[in-house]
């Protein structure tokens, strides 16, 4: 299933050609090419990517593809794509997502977008589980470590935004998303 947040932002974009870093089955490129998108997906887990390939196929997107990468290592094709997505690219084990979203950017033709929706708070049900997530993040702090130069780069969005969730014991929730949304001039 789609990103709700991500939805509601690329959907107002024209399509083109897009990357999604850490895609996980592929939700959001499967979304992406069902929208018109020439969508990639990459994501360090092969069984993942067998089960979005498998998917793309079930419903027929040639418009998705997808390949298993290590991102610490992955160089993008400069100036190749309009987008870049990165929805909870946040992880337990040594990551070094900055760098990674850095290198991401240059993918990024003159016109297009980095989308980056990260956790911003736990969601409510996490304490009484005693679940330690993801590291959580702010969308401006990740914008000011990005320092991506003013002038290639505009901020169109650095906020946080809600979203409804249903919890472990079925109790209707908010989660809480950090939004970053950067436009390269």
């Amino acid at each position: 299933k789609a990103n709700a947040t991500m939805t509601s932002i690329v959907g107002e974009f024209p399509p083109g050609r897009a990357i999604d870093l850490g895609c996980g089955e592929g939700g959001d490129v499967l979304w992406l090419a069902e929208q018109g998108w020439q969508a990639h997906g990459l994501d360090i887990s092969t069984v993942a990517i067998d089960r979005a390939r498998s998917e793309a196929v079930a419903r027929g997107l040639e418009r998705a593809t997808f390949t298993a990468a290590d991102l610490s290592t992955w160089r993008p094709e400069p100036d190749s794509v309009e987008l870049v997505t990165a929805a909870f690219f946040q992880s337990h084990v040594a990551l070094d997502r900055i760098e990674i979203l850095r290198r991401a950017a240059t993918a990024i033709r003159p016109g297009g977008h980095l989308v980056v929706i990260s956790h911003a708070q736990p969601p409510s049900w996490s304490s009484a589980h005693q679940h330690e997530g993801p590291q959580l993040v702010s969308a401006r702090d990740d914008a000011a470590e990005l320092a991506l130069p003013s002038d290639a780069w505009v901020v169109e969005a650095a906020d946080e935004r809600s979203r409804p969730a249903v919890g472990h014991d079925g109790e209707p929730s908010e989660l809480i998303d950090a939004v970053l949304v950067l436009r390269r001039r």
